[in-house]
């Protein structure tokens, strides 16, 4: 019987530190379509690598104007705690300009994620931050937890600026490293930055992708 319940707690173990390990990102909102999103339908589910890449390389698009805008009544919080009560939460850039520092994120990694489109129909992509929740330090040496960033996204015609489909609100989840490992990612040049940054041009990648394959 003891034998029975050893086994049964590390199969719940193994399956609750898979699930933590998977990077989400999905829209509230059904992908870019005619009909108007549903607050009902479930959230997107990741694409496959593979075919995001071969998405990606095929958008007739190219983004000629990206606007960001992080809201200055978002709350800001710096206190070292565990889960501070706040919409910025960021310990990525030295103590400054939360604004400042996401929106500097957002607008590279946006670049970054979209530079390669050279599709015929020119967009505008405008950016709204809704929360930008990474870890504190007290966190980030200890257990670790998760960078939770969510975003309205609206897709504009660069033409006529008129809206392609109605604004979705997609959020990106990204394990963020605890203890050791946060040290080493640190050492290998693995800053929660980079890691950030880079997750964010993925993210944009696989939204547009949405949008075509929708």
């Amino acid at each position: 019987m003891q034998t029975l319940k050893l086994f049964t707690a590390m199969t719940l173990g193994v399956s609750v530190a898979a699930c933590g390990n998977v990077p989400d990102i999905a829209s509230r909102n059904a992908p870019y379509e005619v009909t108007p999103p549903s607050d009902s339908q479930p959230a997107s589910q990741p694409l496959a690598t593979g075919n995001t890449e071969r998405l990606h390389a095929q958008l007739p698009m190219t983004v000629t104007q990206i606007n960001i805008n992080v809201p200055r009544t978002l709350t800001v919080s710096e206190a070292n705690s565990y889960y501070p009560k706040a919409d910025i939460v960021w310990r990525g850039d030295p103590i400054g300009d939360r604004y400042a520092q996401i929106t500097q994120i957002f607008d590279t990694a946006f670049r970054a994620g979209t530079k390669d489109l050279s599709g015929p129909t020119g967009v505008i992509l405008d950016v709204e931050l809704v929360r930008f929740h990474s870890v504190t330090e007290k966190t980030r040496y200890s257990v670790g937890g998760v960078h939770n960033m969510v975003f309205n996204l609206t897709v504009r015609r660069a033409s006529t600026g008129a809206a392609l489909a109605p604004t979705r609100q997609v959020t990106a989840d990204l394990p963020a490293l605890g203890g050791r490992s946060a040290i080493e990612a640190e050492r290998k040049g693995q800053t929660q930055k980079v890691r950030v940054t880079n997750f964010l041009a993925q993210a944009i990648r696989q939204e547009l992708a949405r949008f075509v394959s929708a």
